[in-house]
């Protein structure tokens, strides 16, 4: 028996965790083999502590193969880990925007000479314009709430679209907003039909250059077949995880007859929404070893799925906002303590339409704090489907 222990398979490795060259990041590998027997990792001989061991190895490869060989008088027992080198790290964000579809609506209708005049795109730009923020809009191709398709929406703008390209950017999220978990029990070819449609939309209004791979499908769960399917449509990342598992946030009834979003809010802080009642539950469903991982380091690379998962920051709809501020600063407290330099925060349209049963008066304003508060803690915007995690250093 030997083990690695201060890295986890998949663990996402920067300048903060070792000594990064152009060619290099060299970090310590630490462990523990059950008889005390030399061990070797990747060919470097350890130094030994009784049954304790460590190596400074390089990682010289985006994806890197990391083994720790221990040599027996009963033969050669082994370890092997992946670990990523995110080369030339920097802290950095992903903002995107969950279900969007009132906007296409709204602009069908109206028609403004800009598509920013439209009050939505025109915060979002203000947005932009003030931190540099870059948006990814995940968009429904139904509207449930008021009957409209995608397919209506005007293509006037599509040289405004392609022009602010570098920061604005559509995505597939689901046909439409019900029912939820529209994708858990879909096949690969349902799945793909519905992200034809809207795909081929988002080229024929806005352009091929302002499509980007999408980070999250339309609540996060998602069966095999469409995992799959979505890797093979040029999916890099993912929240947490595509298996079902228990959700928080409002229930279908409270988002449909327009709930009590203070309660809401309250609930999804204290993650009462998200309790199990047991330990038995909590083990059977939590998947807790993984969840504690990603619950402090933020991300997490599975190497047979060749997908990269992170935890989502906040959600703009779910924080009121005095609670902006030190919910941010629980993160930034762990960024420092475990030297991950990688965010994400996400939010949902309709919460800032004033005829949606939930709407939040202030919802733009907080989109705007919660980008203050990354850009001056020092983050810069990017998105997450480009290069690795939003860092195109591997590009180069």
């Amino acid at each position: 028996m030997i083990e690695i222990t201060n890295f986890r398979q998949g663990a996402i490795l920067n300048h903060h965790h070792g000594c990064e060259t152009d060619n290099a990041l060299k970090v310590k590998i630490e462990g523990i083999c059950e008889l005390g027997c030399p061990v070797k990792v990747n060919g470097v001989q350890a130094e030994m502590d009784g049954r304790r061991f460590a190596a400074e190895i390089d990682l010289t490869e985006k994806i890197n193969k990391v083994t720790a060989e221990e040599i027996t008088p009963y033969g050669n027992f082994s370890q092997e880990l992946t670990l990523v080198w995110d080369k030339k790290s920097f802290k950095r964000y992903n903002f995107y925007i969950d279900d969007n579809i009132f906007v296409f609506t709204d602009l069908a209708k109206e028609r403004p000479k800009s598509a920013f005049d439209h009050f939505y795109l025109k915060g979002l730009k203000d947005i932009h314009d003030k931190y540099g923020t870059k948006f990814s809009l995940n968009c429904f191709y139904h509207n449930a709430h008021h009957e409209f398709l995608l397919k209506d929406m005007p293509d006037i703008w599509k040289s405004e679209f392609q022009a602010n390209a570098d920061w604005l950017k559509f995505s597939f999220h689901s046909y439409s907003e019900f029912p939820d978990r529209p994708y858990a029990e879909a096949s690969a070819e349902e799945m793909g039909k519905d992200w034809d449609l809207v795909q081929n939309e988002i080229y024929r209004f806005a352009g091929e250059e302002c499509y980007i791979a999408p980070v999250v499908i339309h609540w996060a769960n998602i069966h095999p077949a469409c995992t799959m399917e979505m890797i093979r449509r040029g999916v890099q990342c993912y929240p947490s995880t595509t298996r079902l598992r228990v959700m928080g946030g409002p229930s279908l009834a409270d988002r449909q007859k327009g709930g009590n979003m203070t309660v809401v809010q309250q609930r999804s802080a204290s993650g009462v929404d998200k309790e199990a009642g047991s330990l038995g539950l909590d083990l059977h469903y939590g998947f807790m070893e993984e969840r504690n991982y990603l619950n402090k380091h933020r991300c997490c690379y599975d190497p047979l799925l060749n997908l990269t998962f992170f935890l989502g920051g906040m959600c703009g709809n779910l924080i009121p906002m005095e609670n902006i501020l030190p919910k941010a600063q629980e993160i930034f407290e762990l960024s420092e303590k475990y030297k991950f330099e990688i965010f994400n925060i996400a939010t949902h349209e309709q919460y800032t339409f004033p005829y949606y049963p939930n709407y939040l008066p202030d919802h733009l304003q907080r989109l705007d704090r919660m980008a203050q508060v990354y850009t001056e803690y020092g983050c810069k915007p990017v998105f997450f489907s480009e290069g690795y995690m939003g860092n195109k250093a591997w590009d180069k």
